[in-house]
């Protein structure tokens, strides 16, 4: 037994001796951070490098550099030259991939968004490309640049502001064989720099109460990265509410009142660039419930909402591993976001709700029925129901503050609203765990913002409803195997 387990350990200090003559032979122990900008509507899309960045330390898995998860609506390709081998590649989705299914995108309205790639620093010159999905579910390629990494133009500046605090919250170990996670403070001012702490340790707190982070909670270094804004809090549009932060966030993203992000792409590497990291997160000290999550670029959420770990656990399943909302009866600002009659890609998700091509098939409950009937209808009535309500009681807040309304009528709306939330809620979390499907792994209707034709694993999970709850397990098993991908 000791001589085969002295073998594996001699093949896997091979391998991992292997992986590294790989990447030394290609690039430097140092990170390359290209920054370029994303254009356009509806119909069509351009990408022009803004500026290229050298930091020292690579930080990341010398390993895993080229993903395979099939994940995302763009992909980001690095190819050696003049032979093109693929040195790296990583999978991602955007806010521009979010503009574009908009009302104004389609109207063929252009916008710009900035955007950033991290790569491992070349030691030659490179192909940088950027491909995307098209409805065929096959990438086209839509920029290709070469990159010389001894272009003088290249940023070698050091990060040296004194401003900026990186406060280590948890330790794992190594970051190149960690998920390296790092949470920027958005909102706090510098008098607010204690809470911006206590903030940040109970969340680090929250985050490894869920599974699997629990159980791989060595897998995990989380950063604070502290920056102090000028104003407390974040923009709120419709109540005519503006505030100078540093990261320059904001509600109403997209139209959508409680989607809580930021265009200010270079603000935010600039902050995170403080410390090592594989997933950013952004806290934005606020009550008003809000967040977003883009995969491998970022997620928000507000620090002091009534429901803040929700937003805070669900959100880093979007942005770290890219995982869908499974919820369909929210107004979102987008259109045909998930096409009809196209798989998406996402791995808790599906059109095709059949035993042969379920993607979770493995985990079934045996003898489920497919497609899993359950209580949809009843169920509908009431959420669609709470939605309605829960617009116009959002929409009177803003009226109210934006007519500069008595400061005490405005508290007393907002514990109203945040009664009937948190009461809803738990009818909710009560009406699915009563069905004699809760537990059950099956292909249960309505996902992806889709009611009909769309289908998620398990009758309820964090990325359905709201509350404390754990993710299903075709979400966990998704979130292991990207953990493991990080660490290796």
């Amino acid at each position: 037994m000791k001589t085969i387990q002295l073998i594996i350990c001699i093949l896997f200090m091979a391998s991992a001796y292997s992986y590294t003559q790989n990447f030394e032979k290609y690039f430097e122990d140092a990170v390359m951070r290209v920054d370029y900008h994303h254009t356009g509507n509806a119909k069509e899309e351009t990408f022009s490098v803004d500026r290229i960045y050298r930091y020292n330390k690579w930080g990341r898995s010398f390993k895993n550099l080229t993903d395979n998860f099939n994940n995302g609506k763009y992909y980001i390709k690095v190819y050696s030259l003049p032979d093109k081998i693929l040195l790296y590649s990583k999978g991602f989705d955007s806010y521009f991939g979010e503009y574009q299914t908009s009302d104004k995108a389609l109207e063929g309205i252009k916008k710009s968004y900035h955007e950033t790639a991290v790569i491992p620093f070349p030691k030659q010159k490179v192909l940088f490309t950027i491909e995307k999905r098209n409805r065929n579910y096959k990438f086209d390629s839509l920029f290709e640049e070469v990159i010389d990494p001894s272009e003088v133009n290249i940023i070698a500046e050091s990060l040296n502001d004194p401003s900026v605090e990186v406060i280590k919250s948890f330790s794992g170990g190594d970051p190149s064989v960690k998920v390296d996670v790092v949470i920027l403070a958005e909102g706090y001012t510098a008098q607010e720099r204690d809470k911006f702490v206590r903030d940040l340790d109970r969340f680090t707190g929250y985050f490894f109460e869920n599974e699997p982070y629990k159980t791989l909670k060595q897998s995990f270094n989380i950063y604070g990265v502290f920056k102090p804004s000028v104003e407390t809090g974040t923009d709120e549009p419709p109540a005519g509410i503006f505030r100078n932060t540093v990261l320059n966030s904001t509600f109403n993203s997209l139209g959508s009142e409680r989607y809580l992000l930021t265009e200010d792409n270079k603000a935010v590497r600039d902050l995170a660039a403080y410390a090592p990291y594989d997933a950013i997160y952004i806290m934005v000290n606020h009550k008003k419930y809000g967040g977003g999550g883009i995969y491998n670029f970022f997620c928000t959420f507000s620090a002091d909402a009534q429901f803040s770990k929700y937003l805070f656990i669900h959100e880093f399943g979007h942005s770290f591993a890219g995982l869908a909302d499974e919820y369909y009866t929210s107004s979102t600002a987008y259109n045909e976001f998930y096409p009809l009659g196209v798989e998406p890609n996402e791995p808790n998700i599906t059109a095709l709700p059949d035993k042969n091509n379920l993607k979770w098939k493995e985990s079934l409950t045996p003898g489920i029925e497919l497609p899993t009937p359950w209580e949809k209808e009843e169920f509908d009535k009431m959420d669609i129901a709470w939605q309605k309500d829960r617009a116009e009681l959002n929409t009177k807040i803003a009226q109210m503050k934006r007519e500069n309304a008595d400061p005490g009528l405005i508290k007393a709306a907002e514990i109203e609203y945040a009664k009937k939330d948190r009461k809803n809620a738990e009818v909710v979390d009560q009406y699915l765990k009563s069905s004699k499907y809760a537990g059950m792994t099956g292909a249960f209707e309505g996902a992806g913002y889709i009611s009909k034709g769309m289908f998620r694993p398990m009758l309820d999970c964090i990325m359905f409803s709201k509350g404390d709850k754990p993710f299903c397990k075709v979400c966990g098993a998704h979130i292991a195997k990207v953990i493991r991908f990080y660490t290796e």
